[in-house]
Formats: structure tokens, C-alpha cells, sequence
């Protein structure tokens, strides 16, 4: 049998499309594997062997019948749980949902299938994505598979853990504020947020309708690269009047070259309070080699940035609290037993049904919108978030990409960080970008030396100039030696000191934190 510890999607689909194996072959490889980690890193929400079965049957009668196989075709993949998937429960790691059941496919979800990939199952999260941690969700925390006691982040969490513990090569995961850039720092995997609209977002039940959007997580910047091009082969969705008509070029610019390409560093951001000593060192380090493999290296200055996060805080919470405002316990969600009016039935049904940080959140959305508030917040922050995408616009006239951190420091503990206000800072590099609609791609560096945990660097392009963010990601990668995930391949074999296995090959050798 393949093991799919140590295969790229790339080998994956390559050995279905040779015959090396079956589709069938490498789903039972993925379910094995979530059946002997599971337990431990508790990534997954809900299993679906069955409709993995069954997805992995129809590639490899494709297959015999003499059929060209779609470009994913075998590929095991986890779907972040806040996506509807028919045949599955859409929770939202959420009591208010806990018995939801899918009654069609999220867009993002069926283009993936076209692709030939296999749903071995829903991925757990923050509480409709309200978290950095996913110690947030209702059910049950995710564990960092680099170390058990400590978070994966969020609010992707489980989709990023699932893929750093071997379990699957690809995963989708959705990011409002950072929830697929910071998990994948922490997990030592790659993560893309693309641009605004780039992915449509049917199907996925919202956090913010203005900041959400859908990517995936990798072992590879190649691999995230073939998800994103099924992500947007078919263009335009005519259910979501965000999403673009956005060409297939993505696994093309894997292999792009940088030479003589411009690099923006940005001075405050590598001295910014809470940034940890070793990440600053990794970050730096990325940015040599990336003067090293060609491209020039220029400070650009973004002077708003400091109201990314407050600008943030009123905008998400101000649509939380609108789209949240369906699960009234009448429609459709959890149900208050006993209730003899309707009033009754909606206040109790939310109060029950939903955990402390959603609550938090709809409470300060709810406060926000409220008259005599909207006026000085709301339009203090949509001015706001204006004055930090030209900032941007204007960087990126000097530059092609611009290099930070993607979290400012390793992975925390379970319970370290119990402020909201702490835990909302977790996301200082990340939540520019969504508010300017740029995209971002996490790149993991190794492992600091400091924490022994994986740190990462953060590359953001200019709208729908996604591709950028391959082309600079393979030659960051290459450049660090770093093999994202190769690590699980020694999972049977790892004493269980506090992880779950060996981390992967570190791109830090010796001492100093130099690049290998």
C-alpha cells in the first residue's frame, strides 16, 4: 500500500495516473492514518470514509474504462467544517449547528472534487471561525501535532494540523483574519489566503462577508498551487456576485523565476512589539535568500497599518453579528426545548447554542452597529481600511511582494492566552491583508531554535497578482531546503515525548539560525 506520509498531491495524483497504485490504495493509506493520529492531534470534526470510498472508486473506473483523469485525481483532502459538503454535517464546531446536515456542496468543495480529489473528512475550527486557537470549538481543541500541548492555531486549525500530521496532503481552510496564514506558521505547512473574490464562497457559511475568503493548505507551495488552480477552474460562480473569472495559472508559476523581481520589507513591522526574537531572526534569514536567489530587497512604508486591527475589530464583529442573526433557533440550528413563545424560543435557542466567543462577538457587533455608535466606529473604520489598501496600492508600486512574519511567534500552549484581546493580537501580521483584499501565503522556514517549533515567513502580492506569491514561495522554498510535513513519514517510529512524531527537516543548521 502507498504511504501517504510521505507523498506530495502532486506524487499522489502522478502515481494514480501511472497505475503505481489506486485511488482506492491511498484513501485506505489516509483513513489508516487519521485512525492512528486522530486520537492525538484531533483534527477532524467528522470522518467520511464512505463517500472517500466511493469518490476514490469512481477515479479508478476512470481510470480502467481509459478516461484522462482530472489533474487531482486520488488525492486525498479535508474540508474546514464551516463548508457544506452533501452527505456530511456542516457544524461550524458550533452547538447552534451540531446536527445541521449539508443540504448541497460548497463551490470551493465541488471544484476540488471535479479535480478528482477525496473527502476523507470535515475539519474541526474556532466557532464559526471566531478564534486563533480552535480551543474555541464546541466540541472538542485540536492539538499542534509538532507538540500536543500546544494549539494549532486558528481558525483553521484542524485543516493545518491534518496536513502537518500526514493525514492528507491538502486541505481547504477559509480566512476572515488570518485563519489559514497563522495555523499554517504553527503547523509548519503551507497556507494561501488568495485575493478577495478569487474563490467563490458559496456554501461557506460567513464570518464576514467582506473580509472571508476561501484557500488551501500544503505541504508544498507546488501542491497549493494545483489546489488553487481547481479552486478557480471555472471562472465566474454565478452564485457568489464577489467571486472573478480568474485564469488556471498558479502550478505554471511554481515555476516562474525572481531574478531581478523587488521584495518589500517593511521596517515597523520587524520591530513591532510581541515579535519574538527567533521568528524576526527566520524572517530576516527568508529575506537573504531571497536576495540570494535574484531579487532586490526595498523598504516600503505602510503608515496606517496601526489601525489594521482596530479597523478589524469593528468591521468583523459588525458582520458577525448580521449574518449570525439567521440561527434563531426557529429556522433551522439548535432548538431550546420547552420554550412557549417565540421570543422565548430565540433568546434562549442563542444563548445555548452559542459559545462564549461568538457571543462576544455579536455582542460588540451588536453594539457597534447601534445608533449614535455606527456613526463614530463603523465609518471610522471603512475610512480606515480605505487609507491602509492605498497604502498597499502605493507600496506595491515599488515592489512585486512584500515579506513579513505570518504570527509573531511560535505556537502557544493550550490555555497560555486566556485576554480576547492577547488572543486577537495573534493575527497582527495577518489582518491588513484582508482588510485591503490582498492575498497572503504563509512559507514554512524550519524550526526555531529557540522554541524547537516550526517558524514561518509571510509573502502578500497585489490583488489577483496571486501567482506571485508561487513564484516567490517555490524560491523561498527551495532556497531554505525546507520539505514541509516529510516529518510524519516517522510517526510509527517517534517516542512520544510531549509530540507526536520528528519534526520536518529544519532549514536552520547549526548554530545562528543560519539558512542550510
Amino acid at each position: 500500500m502507498p504511504n501517504i506520509d510521505t507523498m506530495t498531491a502532486r506524487q499522489i495524483a502522478a502515481g494514480v495516473a501511472d497505475g503505481a497504485f489506486s485511488a482506492v490504495e491511498i484513501t485506505r493509506s489516509a483513513l489508516d492514518a487519521i485512525a492512528a493520529r486522530e486520537p492525538e492531534v484531533q483534527a477532524f470534526l467528522q470522518v467520511t470514509p464512505e463517500l472517500a470510498l466511493e469518490a476514490a472508486e469512481r477515479v479508478d473506473a476512470a481510470r480502467a474504462s481509459g478516461e484522462e483523469l482530472p489533474p487531482l485525481a486520488g488525492v486525498p483532502f479535508a474540508v474546514k467544517d464551516n463548508m457544506n459538503l452533501k452527505g456530511t454535517r456542516t457544524t461550524c464546531a458550533s452547538r447552534m449547528l451540531e446536527t445541521y446536515e449539508s443540504p448541497y456542496t460548497a463551490t470551493c468543495v465541488s471544484r476540488m472534487l471535479a479535480a478528482g480529489c477525496i473527502p476523507v473528512g470535515k475539519a474541526n475550527m474556532d466557532e464559526f471561525a471566531f478564534g486563533s486557537s480552535t480551543d474555541s470549538s464546541a466540541f472538542h481543541p485540536t492539538n499542534n501535532p509538532w507538540d500536543v500541548a500546544r494549539v494549532p492555531g486558528g481558525s483553521s486549525g484542524g485543516s493545518a494540523a491534518a496536513v502537518a500530521a500526514g493525514m492528507v496532503p491538502l486541505a481547504l481552510g477559509s480566512d476572515t483574519g488570518g485563519s489559514i496564514r497563522q495555523p499554517a506558521s504553527f503547523c509548519g505547512v503551507v497556507g494561501l489566503k488568495p485575493t478577495y473574490g478569487t474563490v467563490s464562497r458559496y456554501g461557506v457559511v460567513a464570518f464576514g462577508s467582506s473580509l472571508d475568503q476561501v484557500g488551501p493548505f500544503g505541504r508544498t507551495v507546488e501542491d497549493v498551487a494545483l489546489a488553487m488552480d481547481a479552486l478557480v477552474a471555472g471562472g465566474h460562480d454565478q452564485y457568489d456576485s464577489t467571486s472573478q473569472d480568474v485564469a488556471p495559472q498558479f502550478a505554471a508559476a511554481a515555476r516562474a523565476g525572481i531574478e531581478e523581481k523587488r521584495v518589500g520589507i517593511i521596517p515597523a513591522f520587524m520591530e513591532a512589539e510581541g515579535l519574538t526574537a527567533e521568528v524576526r531572526r527566520a524572517v530576516e534569514e527568508a529575506a537573504r535568500a531571497l536576495e540570494a536567489a535574484g531579487a532586490e530587497l526595498v523598504d516600503v512604508d505602510l503608515p496606517h497599518l496601526d489601525a489594521a486591527i482596530a479597523a478589524y475589530y469593528v468591521i468583523g464583529p459588525a458582520e458577525a453579528f448580521s449574518n449570525l442573526a439567521r440561527f434563531d433557533g426557529v429556522r433551522y440550528g439548535y432548538q431550546e426545548p420547552g420554550c412557549t413563545t417565540l421570543a422565548a424560543q430565540s433568546s434562549l435557542s442563542r444563548a445555548h447554542g452559542f459559545g462564549a466567543e461568538a457571543k462576544r462577538r455579536q455582542m460588540l457587533g451588536a453594539y457597534l452597529l447601534s445608533s449614535g455608535i455606527y456613526d463614530k466606529y463603523y465609518y471610522a473604520a471603512q475610512k480606515a481600511r480605505t487609507l491602509i489598501t492605498e497604502d498597499y496600492a502605493r507600496a506595491y508600486e515599488q515592489v512585486d511582494v512584500i515579506l513579513m512574519p505570518a504570527a509573531p511567534r511560535t505556537a502557544f500552549k493550550h490555555g497560555e492566552i486566556s485576554d480576547p484581546t492577547q488572543m486577537y493580537l495573534s493575527d497582527m501580521y495577518t489582518i491588513s491583508i484582508n482588510i485591503a483584499g490582498n492575498g497572503g501565503m504563509t512559507v514554512p522556514l524550519g524550526v526555531g531554535e529557540e522554541s524547537g517549533l516550526p517558524v514561518a515567513a509571510q509573502l502578500v502580492a497585489p490583488a489577483f497578482k496571486d501567482e506571485r506569491l508561487i513564484a516567490f514561495g517555490s524560491a523561498l522554498e527551495r532556497a531554505v531546503a525546507a520539505t514541509p510535513g516529510a516529518w510524519a513519514a516517522g510517526v510509527a517510529d517517534a517516542e512520544h515525548d510531549g509530540r507526536l512524531g520528528a519534526p520536518c527537516a529544519p532549514a536552520f543548521a547549526g548554530k545562528g539560525g543560519e539558512l542550510a
